[in-house]
């Protein structure tokens, strides 16, 4: 066991299993269809990606009433630390609890945060697997020290508030965008004509094999898309990646769209030219008929997320078909209604560019006493 010493205090190192409990969600379960607008009495549905409040329910049943805790996901890998009542949507989360009255929780949390994982979208990171990795912990007189754990939290917690506060920023023009979205085309049930996505919307369906891959592409794979957002984390240099299998070919005006576990909610924009993986879908809209960010925009809806998990085949690897996403039928608004939430939608992200530069600086900062925590130097 490594050990380093400050002052009395003695930092081990410890697995995160052995501070640690969890239940599987269970009885806090809620499905989609009964998720309702935030009232007085209603509580938020949670979902562990990054805008993780899916919406809110009246449900009384299955109110998880002990924050509090953290939210581990089994395909995301991510943790969210959640201190109000709350119900959760996805069997895959696991609710982590305090082993002892010795525990910090957000302690814990916070040096969880530290943890780099290899991680692959075609498996799921169990928490079995999480549980072995190790974090620094104090210790005096041979027992945790949970008040040498709240000046560590309280140390990290301006940088970690900091950081969050962008977060909230960006989920506040989420919000305005998905409000503004539903008021200019979905408020007015049957205002617009209802098509086949594949009219206005075709599949950009291009093969290319490994050796006619151009020099200036990129690759994108789905572990490099973030769930719910379609935010590109990665691309890679197509022909360094040395692929061996026939790819899609893609370029700035596609979708893409992840077949593969749709529930993940990974669809795209990009603004460059390359090749992705065959579990990306790339739509092209079509000039004149369609706009990228409306399709975009529709598809990542919660009632198109459910009509492409319930087309799904395939139990270990759920996939919906190119054929079966081209027939989903859709609203289609007058162009210049589209192109004026296009505009729209562009602003914003222009200003999410400016807001992440401020969120990089605070995340380095919150990386660096992290990282110093986890040496047991703060």
């Amino acid at each position: 066991m490594k050990q380093t010493q400050t002052n009395q205090i003695e930092w081990k190192e410890i697995e995160i299993g052995e501070l640690l409990d969890y239940e599987q969600p269970g009885d806090y379960i809620v499905q989609s269809e009964i998720l309702k607008e935030k009232t007085k009495i209603s509580v938020p549905v949670l979902t562990a990606n990054k805008s993780f409040i899916l919406g809110y329910t009246e449900e009384k049943n299955g109110i998880y009433e002990k924050p509090p805790v953290i939210l581990f996901d089994d395909f995301t890998t991510d943790t969210k630390f959640v201190d109000f009542k709350f119900k959760v949507k996805s069997s895959a989360m696991k609710l982590l609890t305090p082993k002892s009255k010795d525990v910090n929780i957000k302690f814990v949390f916070l040096m969880m945060k530290g943890i780099q994982l290899n991680f692959s979208t075609h498996k799921r990171y169990y928490l079995s697997v999480y549980q072995k990795r190790k974090i620094f912990v104090p210790f005096s007189n041979g027992k945790l020290d949970i008040k040498e754990q709240e000046r560590v939290v309280n140390i990290l917690d301006d940088s970690w508030e900091l950081n969050q506060r962008g977060e909230k920023i960006e989920d506040l023009f989420d919000e305005y965008l998905n409000t503004l979205f539903y008021e200019m085309f979905l408020k007015e049930k049957n205002k617009f004509k209802i098509i086949k996505l594949k009219e206005v919307c075709p599949l950009f369906r291009k093969i290319i094999s490994p050796e006619k891959i151009n020099k200036d592409y990129f690759y994108l794979g789905l572990e490099h898309i973030e769930s719910q957002t379609g935010r590109i984390l990665e691309k890679l240099d197509a022909q360094a990646q040395k692929l061996k299998s026939t790819k899609f070919l893609f370029d700035d005006e596609c979708i893409l769209y992840g077949k593969l576990r749709p529930y993940l909610n990974k669809i795209a924009l990009p603004n460059f030219n390359g090749v992705c993986s065959t579990d990306i879908i790339p739509l092209r809209p079509e000039k004149g008929k369609s706009n990228k960010y409306y399709i975009a925009h529709l598809l990542r809806r919660e009632t198109y997320i459910n009509r492409a998990n319930s087309l799904c085949v395939g139990a270990n690897l759920p996939r919906l078909s190119p054929r079966d996403l081209g027939n989903f039928e859709i609203p289609i608004p007058p162009i210049f209604l589209q192109q004026k939430f296009a505009k729209i939608v562009e602003q914003i992200e222009k200003m999410k560019k400016k807001l992440n530069k401020t969120k990089q600086n605070s995340e380095e900062l919150f990386n660096s006493l992290v990282s110093k925590g986890f040496k047991g130097d703060l």
